[in-house]
């Protein structure tokens, strides 16, 4: 189903939208990436959408990407005799190793990684922030936290940390688990939770062993403040808002997604603006006029794609919620001022014979005002160098991997079919010219733009651009 879009749409399965034929549904009106959140889905389960979604991608003919999303280290109180206690700021309040019940003076905190690591100073905020305590005394069992802001406290709260580095990694056994299951089923992308430090992607990427593209979340202080040495380990990047807005001040969030945005495009990296962007859609058929601007704002910005949580998996308009998104989408990139902030955006490119060859088809195609930029790609790096240069002319991606066509269907611009291996350099341009006018890319007469890497099949070799005619038998003429 072809798009009349670049930016592309993540939408999250749940309750509202597990079955195959709202699956369908979702993806007719704009999905082009399902998001399965492993915090709520069983193994089972997974595998259940895993099939579903396989199943709506052999019916539509088109490669549809699946993320798993890992749920990560969740920290968190225990519990209190009386289910919760109020304070007052000024008061104060022991976080420890005790796991007696709470009262208004202590709480039982089962994470010895927390006590070791939280220094004098040092915030914790509980409940989403609802609750401020700053850490006035400290030992490896217990931290004494004074109320800054907030007056109440519940069981099983959580607890977030923007002042302290936790030594331990960002994957739990319960995550470890989940990879192992979810890429046993194929899934495309593994998004990674409360990223830190770089280090944390190393077991992740040793335990997938290239058989998924790697995503960080960012939604810690800590991971901004190394972003650029996550990004160098990372297959793409997400503007994971909720939590940032949880452990920074929500003023510094937008600035902080600008940021990310434009690393993510000048390393070349997909990058995905998540969290809220049309919350009141899940009660309500219409979003509010701010919402709308926070998705034009993402799509003007040139992030790879936007998504959806529980507006698809749990609200009571999934599939208008996908449809108003991309109807937003479309609308942006049809704005007269769109271009110009687009290439205004543009990073440099890199001193690469990639990149130099996709900076060329781009700058070729726009001068000659050929229909489509083909892009040949079996590893997937062809098509990321050419969608790094936002072109305005459209770009179809040719790959005989499934799995890489798959992958792809996250990355701005991207329209993924999959092909034949090419046998030659002139039987891969006649497939280029034959697919482009299969697709209404492009008419006999017409010209179109094809890059690859040369020799066929050598991975991250992008290196070959050619002009080609396009004859009155839909291949390629002199």
């Amino acid at each position: 189903m072809k798009r009349n879009r670049r930016v592309k749409i993540l939408a999250t399965l749940g309750p509202a939208s597990s079955d195959e034929a709202m699956i369908r549904k979702l993806h007719e009106a704009g999905a082009d990436v399902f998001r399965i959140n492993m915090s709520h889905a069983d193994h089972d389960l997974m595998r259940e959408l895993v099939r579903r979604i396989r199943s709506v991608e052999a019916a539509v003919g088109r490669p549809i990407g699946i993320l798993a999303d890992l749920q990560g280290p969740k920290l968190r109180v225990g519990k209190f005799a009386e289910g919760k206690v109020d304070l007052q700021p000024g008061d104060e309040i022991t976080l420890d190793d005790n796991p007696e019940p709470g009262d208004r003076d202590r709480v039982y905190l089962p994470h010895p990684e927390i006590l070791e690591a939280v220094q004098v100073g040092h915030r914790l905020l509980i409940d989403d922030g609802r609750l401020e305590l700053v850490c006035v005394a400290a030992d490896k069992h217990g931290l004494r936290c004074r109320v800054v802001a907030g007056t109440r406290i519940s069981d099983r709260k959580g607890v977030s940390l923007p002042d302290t580095e936790l030594a331990t990694g960002a994957l739990t056994d319960k995550d470890r688990r989940d990879l192992d299951a979810v890429l046993a089923e194929g899934v495309d992308w593994v998004a990674l939770s409360f990223i830190q430090r770089p280090d944390d992607l190393a077991e992740a990427r040793k335990i997938a062993r290239g058989r998924a593209f790697l995503l960080s979340k960012i939604e810690k202080p800590q991971a901004v403040e190394r972003l650029d040495e996550i990004i160098e380990l990372s297959d793409a990047l997400m503007v994971a808002r909720g939590d940032l807005g949880v452990e920074l001040p929500l003023e510094a969030v937008p600035g902080i997604q600008k940021r990310i945005t434009r690393a993510a495009r000048k390393a070349g990296k997909p990058v995905v603006v998540a969290t809220q962007m049309l919350e009141s859609m899940i009660s309500a058929p219409v979003p509010t006029r701010a919402e709308v601007s926070d998705v034009s704002i993402a799509v003007y910005e040139g992030a790879d794609a936007v998504m959806l949580s529980a507006e698809s998996a749990a609200g009571a308009y999934p599939v208008e919620a996908v449809a108003t998104m991309n109807r937003i989408a479309e609308r942006v990139e049809k704005d007269p001022l769109y271009p110009g902030i687009i290439f205004a955006q543009r990073p440099a490119p890199e001193a690469t014979g990639a990149d130099a060859v996709s900076l060329a088809a781009r700058q070729m195609a726009e001068t000659l005002g050929v229909s489509v930029i083909v892009t040949y790609t079996a590893t997937g790096t062809s098509g990321l160098r050419t969608a790094r240069e936002r072109p305005q002319i459209p770009i179809l991606a040719l790959s005989p991997v499934l799995a890489t066509a798959r992958r792809l269907s996250l990355v701005w611009g991207l329209d993924c079919v999959v092909t034949e291996d090419a046998q030659s350099l002139d039987d891969m341009v006649d497939k280029a010219c034959r697919i482009a006018v299969e697709q209404r890319y492009a008419r006999a007469g017409e010209r179109l733009i094809v890059t690859a890497g040369v020799p066929l099949r050598t991975p991250g070799a992008t290196n070959m651009l050619r002009i080609a005619y396009i004859g009155s038998d839909g291949l390629s003429a002199v």
